[in-house]
């Protein structure tokens, strides 16, 4: 399992947290550790699911995110 930090622009309230969040959980082989405002902490298998996917999976809910660094 690969974990990859995100970072977002865009949010600013528990809304955008709850948005990203329910994006995040809908990727599947994907486990979200931490969502805050303005970044994500996603654990993943990383045979299934890449940092670009998470991101384009926030992306999709209207915020702008990049890969921040992974372990």
């Amino acid at each position: 399992m690969t974990t990859t930090t995100l970072e977002i622009e865009g949010m600013s309230c528990e809304h955008c947290v709850k948005a990203v969040r329910s994006a995040l959980e809908g990727v599947s082989g994907a486990r979200v550790e931490q969502v805050e405002i303005g970044s994500a902490v996603v654990e993943h298998d990383s045979a299934r699911v890449s940092p670009a996917d998470l991101a384009s999976a926030v992306t999709e809910e209207g915020y702008q995110a990049q890969v921040a660094g992974q372990r």
